[in-house]
C-alpha cells in the first residue's frame, strides 16, 4: 500500500470515527439548514471547511503556528454551538435571499480551529517523515471524502424524516440544531479552559 493510500485512509477513518464525534457534530450543524436539492451549496460548504482546516493543519505540521491543545479542544465545541445556535435563530426568509450564507463563513473560519484539532493526531503519525506534503494532501483528501459521506448520510436521513414522516424541514432543523447545541454545551463544560 502506497504512502498516499495509507494517509488517505487515515484521514477518512479519522473523520468518520465515532470517537471523533465533535467534528461530525460540526458538519451536521453546518448542513442542518440544507436539503438534498441543495447539494451544490453543501459541497461548497464542506469544501470551505476542508480549506479552513487544511490551512491550519499545514501551518501546524510545518511548526508555523502552535496553540495550546486544551484551548483548541475547548474552542471546537464553541464552534459547534455557535453554528447550531445560528441555525436556531436564523430567519429562513433571509437565508433564501442571501447568496452567501453565513454557514460558508462558519465552515471556512471554524475550519481553521478544527484543523488545529486534527494537527496533533497527524503530527503524531508523521514523526520525522520527509514526504510531508504528499501525506498532508492524502490526509486532507481522506477527510474531505469522509465529510462528503457524512453529509450524504445526514441529508438522506433528513429526506426520509421530512418526506416519509411529514416533519416540516424547519422543525427538523430546530430539532437537529438544538440537539447538537446541547451536546456542544456538555462538551464545553467537559473541556472547560479555565
Amino acid at each position: 500500500m502506497s504512502t498516499f493510500s495509507v494517509y488517505f485512509q487515515l484521514g477518512f477513518e479519522h473523520i468518520i470515527d465515532v470517537n471523533g464525534y465533535d467534528h461530525i457534530l460540526f458538519i451536521v450543524a453546518l448542513c442542518a439548514i440544507y436539503r438534498f436539492y441543495d447539494w451544490k451549496k453543501v459541497l461548497i460548504l464542506v469544501t470551505a471547511f476542508t480549506i479552513g482546516h487544511s490551512i491550519t493543519l499545514a501551518l501546524s505540521i510545518f511548526n508555523i503556528i502552535s496553540l495550546n491543545t486544551e484551548l483548541i479542544e475547548f474552542l471546537i465545541p464553541i464552534t459547534i454551538f455557535i453554528t447550531a445556535f445560528s441555525n436556531i435563530i436564523r430567519n429562513e426568509k433571509l437565508r433564501s435571499k442571501n447568496k452567501i450564507h453565513i454557514n460558508y463563513l462558519f465552515g471556512l473560519f471554524f475550519g481553521l480551529i478544527h484543523g488545529l484539532g486534527f494537527s496533533n493526531f497527524l503530527k503524531s503519525l508523521l514523526g520525522k517523515s520527509s514526504n510531508v506534503v504528499t501525506e498532508l494532501l492524502a490526509f486532507n483528501i481522506g477527510l474531505e471524502i469522509g465529510q462528503i459521506i457524512i453529509v450524504f448520510v445526514f441529508l438522506m436521513v433528513t429526506s426520509i424524516i421530512t418526506f416519509f414522516f411529514h416533519v416540516k424541514p424547519r422543525d427538523w432543523k430546530l430539532i437537529t440544531s438544538s440537539a447538537v447545541a446541547g451536546v456542544a454545551i456538555m462538551l464545553m463544560m467537559e473541556k472547560a479552559y479555565w
